[in-house]
């Protein structure tokens, strides 16, 4: 079963990828910092246990400071997310997502020149 984050979760989970193990205390550290809010510690605790219950984190607890650690990955997380938007709102269609993105965010020409790169790529398979 796929296991959809919710976007507190993911911010969680953002600092797990970038930093590996870390405490709540680091957690909420760092929530706090990026968000300029003083974010209460017992919130991101909660949020990190039902992290755990859902089989996103792992909990070590053999010292008497929990540390956890992500059980999803960056890279198979945002695939299956991106696999949900295409098929909940592009019908299915990566070209539909694809043309809406580059409607809605100015693209460098390094960036059109890679995207032109892969999909010549993609056509010569």
């Amino acid at each position: 079963m796929i296991v959809k984050p919710t976007n507190s979760e993911l911010e969680i989970l953002q600092i797990i990828w970038k930093q590996g193990t870390v405490t709540v205390r680091e957690v909420n550290e760092e929530l706090s910092r990026e968000k300029g809010l003083d974010i209460g510690y017992t919130t991101t605790l909660k949020l990190m246990q039902i992290m755990h219950e859902k089989g996103l984190l792992e909990r070590e607890t053999s010292s008497r400071t929990h540390h956890y650690r992500a059980l999803v990955t960056q890279s198979k997380t945002s695939q299956n997310m991106l696999d949900a938007l295409i098929d909940n709102v592009f019908n299915g269609s990566a070209a539909q997502l694809v043309m809406q993105a580059l409607s809605n965010k100015k693209s460098s020409k390094k960036e059109i020149e890679m995207i032109k790169k892969y999909l010549d790529e993609l056509d010569n398979k």
